[in-house]
């Protein structure tokens, strides 16, 4: 928003004071955009050092000083209304910078973080409904200030709607996690066990076969004995 054009552009219909030109401001804008009354001063002292307004009532900015357009202001302010914005990169808007940190973030829902500040957009679009549906119809500058925002804010809701169904369809599914490492204990100790159980029959095995022999040769030793 341009405060300084915006002040030419009220100064373009006569000469008017500081105050003046804040109340007006804020009456054109639909009160939506609160201009303080140092801003305006600061802004149009700005102006008249440019040569684009000018005033007869000493040189310190003040309630009782009047200011009014120069013919440089006029072509400034009729240069501006023509001009379309400059096409420059994307604004930094802070809502999508919060999604792409939290696309990328360990440990954040981006889900829900994507539904939480779509609850509020929602919410801040009904409470500028309700602000068009309270406002005097004759009140052109606060309906023309609600529609935009609403609109503004609904294009976010839209952008969040998409970001929310892409980052579903490219995020991975959920990976499995891993084996534990203690499962390699566990194959290691069940082949130990195996080992052992394998040696305890190849003894028993053994066993059994050397009995008989055990048997007849403490015979043989009774029978010379007797």
């Amino acid at each position: 928003m341009s405060v300084r054009h915006a002040l030419l552009a009220l100064l373009s219909e006569g000469p008017k004071y500081g105050l003046q030109l804040r109340q007006e401001f804020e009456a054109r804008t639909g009160e939506v955009w609160p201009l303080n009354v140092g801003q305006v001063y600061t802004t149009v002292a700005r102006l008249e050092r440019d040569g684009l307004v000018a005033s007869d009532d000493g040189d310190e900015p003040g309630p009782q000083k009047a200011y009014r357009i120069t013919p440089a202001g006029g072509d400034e302010l009729a240069t501006w209304l023509r001009t379309p914005p400059a096409a420059e990169a994307p604004p930094r808007e802070e809502l999508v910078i919060k999604i792409l940190v939290a696309a990328r973030l360990p440990g954040a829902d981006v889900v829900q973080i994507i539904q939480a500040h779509r609850r509020h957009l929602v919410e801040t679009m009904s409470r500028f409904t309700r602000l068009k549906q309270d406002a005097a119809e004759d009140d052109l500058g606060l309906l023309l200030v609600a529609d935009a925002e609403i609109f503004r804010l609904e294009a976010f809701v839209r952008w969040l709607d998409s970001a929310d169904a892409r980052l579903r369809h490219h995020t991975p599914a959920a990976v499995p996690p891993a084996v534990p490492s203690t499962a390699a204990n566990d194959a290691a100790a069940t082949a130990a066990n195996d080992a052992a159980a394998t040696a305890a029959n190849d003894a028993a095995a053994t066993a059994a076969s050397s009995a008989p022999t055990t048997r007849r040769g403490t015979g043989t030793g009774a029978r010379a004995a007797r």
